[in-house]
């Protein structure tokens, strides 16, 4: 169930190193979002270490990093100052089980439904999302206790360290492949830093990361219904956002690597690490798209970076906590940089005026959601979007064509698909007193294909009735036939014989 995926020594080093690599960015991360989550710095360290191990393990798409995430911490924040933190644990344990349930169901597929558009919009607004993250290490606490941006020598050391990271990211692999540029970078510029005696903020400054191992703890919440009823509706939700960030990144590594994950084993693998998480309280988590695009760009392509990263990040809170301390902020944060621009799709502005109008929209519209509220709540907005617009474009298309056949039957044939979208035009191409007696509706080129459908034809029937008029429905697929049958006494449908076809005769009185 398991492998390493690594069969030669280079490819072992650079799954070390690029775990490494990771490793050293999730630090900061996880720290930032155990405080926007409103819980101890630890609980999102114990998080990233945990679900990143366990996903890497039982997930189905090698190479991608998984940690606590922003997506998931926004939607934690109401429960922990509500309810304390105990009660979070619960919830991603029972966040895990959801997971894990939607990976048994199979249901990790329907992330197919995806329109490129909303993927794109996905895309580009995560990364004008981290990009805005970093902003807030460009600031410093006031003395009247509030934010204000760095200004003089500050700005430019802060700045200048930011430059010369992304510049060492850059300029290294042309150079050589044989080390990975991003952990070389920070290398390198800390080691300056240090070195220089600047005076720049740290990782320390944030918060200490040292600690202990993780250890089993229940959550110590009441087992009631009292307690699942709070939390419940957090539970689906960060189930939800958890599984839609993770499949979305998938998806595109899937496209960076030329490799396909597996979305349902995903699914599984989500769940035992947020189930595992919440039992050695851990804050939960999800797949981070900035560190898999910085494991993949450094190297990481197999499950063993994911869990060396992993493991790295657990020594660093063990042993190595006053090295990682003393890492200048502005490092990772040109390390962040580096990945904001990796993973905009800039080729989507290019399009833009080459793509329908539609598209264009809904690519902006899914951008700005995922700036503005979370990225769950984009790619919905994005989807319902995308099926209005195909229900809208897709009506327009029904028609039919009529001609009088051998027997002096009046023959309609439909083109297009009968669907709620579609009906009110579909009546109005009928007129029952301007046809003969016997009528027959050609669906050969049409489907029922719903409710407002079947309504459509009672309504048309009842009109040729009311004008003392027959009509048939003829060439209906057996999935139509079944759905009038299934409709009961809204249609009556009889199946008449036929030596060139099937007839549908409506015999509604």
């Amino acid at each position: 169930m398991f492998q390493l995926g690594c069969a030669s020594r280079v490819c072992f080093k650079n799954e070390i190193l690029s775990g490494l690599t990771v490793a050293l960015a999730l630090v900061p991360e996880a720290v930032a979002f155990a405080f926007v989550a409103g819980v101890e710095p630890l609980v999102g360290l114990y998080a990233a270490f945990m679900v990143g191990l366990l996903a890497a393990i039982f997930g189905g798409r090698p190479g991608m990093i998984s940690g606590a995430t922003g997506a998931m911490a926004v939607v934690m924040v109401a429960l922990v100052a509500e309810h304390g933190v105990e009660y979070l644990f619960a919830a991603v344990v029972l966040t895990g089980l959801f997971q894990m349930g939607t990976g048994v169901l199979r249901l990790g597929k329907f992330i197919r439904i995806v329109p490129h558009p909303v993927m794109l919009g996905f895309v580009n607004g995560l990364a004008i999302v981290i990009f805005l993250a970093q902003l807030q290490h460009f600031q410093v606490a006031s003395p009247e206790g509030t934010k204000e941006w760095l200004s003089g020598e500050p700005l430019v050391v802060f700045a200048g360290l930011v430059i010369l990271t992304m510049l060492i990211i850059y300029v290294l692999p042309r150079i050589t492949g044989a080390f990975p540029a991003a952990l070389a970078a920070i290398i390198t510029v800390s080691l300056l830093a240090l070195g220089l005696d600047l005076d720049t903020v740290t990782v320390g400054n944030l918060a200490s990361i040292k600690g202990g191992l993780p250890s089993f703890h229940l959550p110590a919440v009441p087992f009631n219904f009292e307690t699942l009823m709070i939390i419940l509706p957090y539970a689906l939700i960060l189930a939800a956002v958890g599984l839609i960030e993770s499949l979305l990144t998938m998806s595109l590594i899937d496209e960076v690597t030329g490799t396909r994950g597996r979305g349902n084993r995903e699914c599984m693998g989500q769940g035992i690490a947020n189930t595992v998480t919440g039992l050695f309280g851990g804050m939960g988590g999800c797949a981070m798209i900035g560190q898999s695009m910085i494991n993949v760009n450094s190297g990481g392509r197999q499950r063993l970076s994911g869990v060396a990263a992993a493991l790295f990040l657990l020594m660093f809170i063990l042993f190595a906590s006053p090295l990682i301390e003393r890492i200048p902020m502005a490092v990772l944060v040109g390390v962040m940089f580096v990945v904001v621009l990796a993973t905009f799709e800039w080729s989507s502005l290019r399009i833009m005026g080459k793509i329908p109008a539609t598209d264009a929209f809904i690519l902006i519209l899914v951008s700005a959601v995922t700036v503005f509220t979370d990225l769950a709540i984009a790619v919905v907005v994005g989807v319902i979007v995308s099926a209005l617009v195909f229900a809208w474009e897709h009506a327009k298309h029904i028609n039919i064509t009529s001609y009088d056949d051998e027997q002096g039957s009046r023959v309609h044939e439909l083109n297009g698909p009968l669907f709620f979208g579609s009906v009110k035009n579909f009546l109005e191409l009928f007129s029952p007193a301007d046809d003969p007696d016997d009528v027959i509706i050609e669906f050969q080129n049409s489907r029922v294909a719903d409710h407002s459908a079947i309504e459509a034809i009672d309504t048309l029937a009842e009109r040729y009735i009311r004008a003392g008029k027959t009509l048939h429905l003829r060439h209906l697929s057996e999935e139509c036939r079944q759905l009038l049958r299934k409709a009961g006494d809204l249609v009556e449908v009889n199946v008449m014989e036929d030596p060139r076809y099937h007839v549908a005769d409506d015999q509604i009185a």
